[in-house]
């Protein structure tokens, strides 16, 4: 019979190797990993503007050539020299305004027409939620919207990851008659707000903490890019 010292030896042994080996393992993996990570990004931006390619080729070939990363703050300045893969939404928006930098995406499509892509990140009922709304050249009018969510119920909180909720944003409008920001509120129909139709979508049935952090995340990511719209309206003499 084996002593309890070698049966100590023998298991830590064992531990040793097993350890070395998942670590070489997840270094290994790592590439894979965060390839999957930046397509699935590459993937929501291109939902945002109504694509649904599904393969990887026509996702990475499409991003490539419709897609210009910017970085700009909320004087409307392009920031240099930074890439968007280094900017975290979330980090940005516990900043204040001046000092934030804000992530970009601008989707050029075969006429030419830009629609110009912002980032989101808000919380939900059990945890984040996140998205990608995109604004048309007007800078008011939403082209499309895509959101997703870690862990929102099923049935409920969930469902702003789905087309209907998804389609709803198509066509609305985030600035005023006063050219004031609004932005595209997520109430219920019998919710009285100082917004139009034109403003509101339908607040998911069952699911109000996540509408709320929706509605929340919508005012709180779009408004900092006003900056940068007027000043690419001024320049490109949009009214």
């Amino acid at each position: 019979m084996h002593s309890n010292r070698y049966t100590f030896i023998y298991a830590a042994v064992i531990s040793v190797i097993t350890a070395v080996l998942l670590a070489f393992a997840s270094e290994g993996l790592r590439p894979a990993q965060e390839a999957n990570v930046a397509l699935d990004k590459k993937t929501s931006i291109l939902r945002s503007v109504r694509i649904t390619a599904v393969d990887r080729k026509t996702i990475e070939q499409t991003y490539a050539e419709r897609v210009k990363e910017l970085v700009v703050n909320s004087k409307g300045e392009e920031l240099a020299d930074i890439s968007t893969d280094g900017v975290k939404v979330k980090d940005e928006i516990a900043k204040p305004l001046e000092q934030r930098r804000l992530p970009l995406y601008v989707y050029t499509d075969e006429h030419n027409k830009k629609n110009y892509i912002i980032p989101m990140q808000g919380v939900g009922l059990w945890g984040p939620i996140w998205g990608y709304i995109s604004i048309a050249e007007d800078f008011n009018t939403v082209y499309g919207a895509f959101f997703d969510h870690k862990s929102e119920t099923p049935g409920l909180g969930a469902e702003i990851a789905e087309k209907p909720f998804q389609e709803q944003f198509q066509g609305k409008k985030i600035m005023g008659e006063n050219n004031n920001f609004v932005s595209v509120r997520v109430v219920k129909k019998t919710t009285k707000i100082d917004a139009g139709p034109e403003h509101r979508v339908d607040a998911i049935s069952g699911g109000t903490i996540t509408s709320t952090g929706t509605d929340k995340m919508l005012r709180v990511c779009m408004e900092p890019y006003l900056g940068y719209f007027e000043k690419v309206k001024a320049a490109s003499g949009v009214n």
